[in-house]
């Protein structure tokens, strides 16, 4: 992404920015601009979203039009959309207007529908027209995530020509470090560094300079789109209908915004949460809650089954006590296990190390590794649990850790693998799912492994 007008790099000492609350505070727009300048953008914005909506809006409009542009560039979307909601529809539709249009258009999802119409009737037509383009793709495609601002050069021209026209159009692209070489029909033929242009006599032939293209397709999944940008080292790749017409260009930093976001997900979904939208202290109470309790009332349902699970063998408990005593660790220990499992699946998945397909190869590995883990920590625990509770029970324990743990990491690794086959994110599914068969399996394992040694 690049804000247009934007310094090549923003300044600033960084640090001390308590001090831009306060001159909000003060309504002194000249210290708070300074004071932003001092700080750059990036510590600006950090201090920014501290403030409540009021305020945000109030030091924004301090702010010269190139600096608030900026500034409203790094907020996270949700943010912008407050911003642009608080201000008067002049200042925003000029913030707007200076934004790169898949920023811009990223900005419309979150803004009511009076508003980004107001909004959209501020920009002038071809501004608008390219907005309105990037908006009609999926939320979550490489054509939301590309700008269609590209310097395209027909695979006809020579290296001077082609140099000439960089030179002319530019200043108004994306990038132009990696060029898209082009056909009649605008299909995507070859692409160009502007390093081998520059080095290479101007007579010489586009065809005999650019190298074959990796693309994305508009309609390709963000997250994918933006893999293979990472994966080829590219520093953009050009985006293409099915038809193979170059529609835009996926540039590294939005690419690598794109992964960041998704490892941001997975990390909350991980967890057991749905994905903050907004910065933490930005966020209200009730939206963290709606964040969170989603998949506590899962493992509140799960929970019940482990109690049903209790009071099913609640007899065998009453014949030996002592067997309640390692409850905690045995569902502790196969929850531990599932989620070491699930982890690591879902983190090949992401990466790409590990697809559907794999799901034999994938369940075999993890349950041997379960199996060597569960014998590892049967056999550390073994002699404690003696000492505690006798050698009978200590043997109930030390089988059932076996076989809980070459479970739990069988499940935890088929889990994720069956949702990305079924199309459903692994990481929303697969903690929670774990978490409340390894609980309640767990037990029934015990229970049983428990009746049949000790003759119950």
């Amino acid at each position: 992404m690049r804000e247009r007008g934007r310094p090549e790099q923003d300044g600033g000492t960084g640090g001390g920015g308590a001090g831009l609350a306060v001159l909000v505070r003060a309504d002194d727009p000249g210290a708070v601009s300074r004071e932003v300048a001092r700080l750059g953008v990036p510590a600006a914005v950090d201090e920014l979203e501290r403030l409540d909506r009021g305020a945000r809006a109030t030091a924004v409009r301090a702010l010269d039009a190139r600096t608030g542009t900026a500034v409203l560039a790094a907020l996270d979307p949700p943010l912008q959309a407050e911003l642009l909601r608080a201000l008067p529809d002049p200042v925003g539709a000029g913030l707007a207007l200076r934004l790169d249009p898949d920023d811009r258009a990223r900005l419309l999802d979150g803004l009511p529908d009076d508003v980004a119409e107001r909004l959209l009737a501020g920009l002038p037509e071809d501004e608008r027209r390219m907005t309105v383009a990037l908006a009609g793709h999926p939320p979550d495609s490489a054509g939301r995530r590309m700008s269609p601002e590209v310097v395209a050069l027909p695979d006809g021209w020579d290296v001077g020509r082609a140099l000439d026209h960089v030179r002319r159009e530019g200043a108004a692209a994306e990038t132009v470090y990696m060029l898209p070489v082009v056909d009649d029909a605008r299909v995507v033929v070859g692409v160009v560094a502007l390093r081998r242009l520059v080095l290479t006599p101007d007579e010489v032939a586009l065809r005999e300079v650019m190298s074959r293209p990796v693309v994305v397709r508009a309609d390709d999944d963000q997250e994918v789109a933006a893999r293979t940008v990472r994966d080829h080292g590219l520093l953009a790749a050009p985006v293409v209908d099915d038809g193979g017409r170059l529609l835009g260009v996926l540039t590294v930093d939005d690419a690598m915004r794109v992964l960041e976001e998704e490892v941001d997900e997975d990390s909350a979904r991980g967890g057991g949460s749905e994905p903050l939208r907004r910065p933490y202290l930005a966020t209200s109470v009730p939206r963290l809650v709606r964040a969170r309790v989603v998949w506590l009332l899962v493992l509140l349902v799960g929970a019940g089954l482990t109690v049903g699970v209790l009071g099913a063998f609640e007899a065998t408990l009453a014949q030996v006590v002592t067997l309640s005593l390692f409850v905690p660790l045995l569902i502790g220990t196969g929850g531990n296990a599932g989620a070491q499992a699930v982890t690591t699946v879902v983190r090949a998945l992401s990466v790409g190390d590990v697809r559907p397909s794999d799901v034999g190869r994938v369940v075999a590995r993890e349950a041997a590794t379960g199996l060597l883990l569960g014998t590892s920590l049967a056999l550390v625990g073994a002699v404690p649990a003696t000492l505690v509770a006798g050698p009978d029970v200590a043997l109930v324990l030390c089988l059932s850790l076996v076989v809980v743990c070459t479970l739990a990491t069988t499940v935890g690794s088929v889990v994720p693998v069956v949702a990305t086959r079924v199309g459903v994110d692994p990481a929303v599914v697969s903690s929670p799912f774990i978490t409340t068969v390894v609980d309640a399996t767990g037990l029934v394992v015990y229970f049983l492994v428990a009746q049949a040694v000790l003759g119950l």
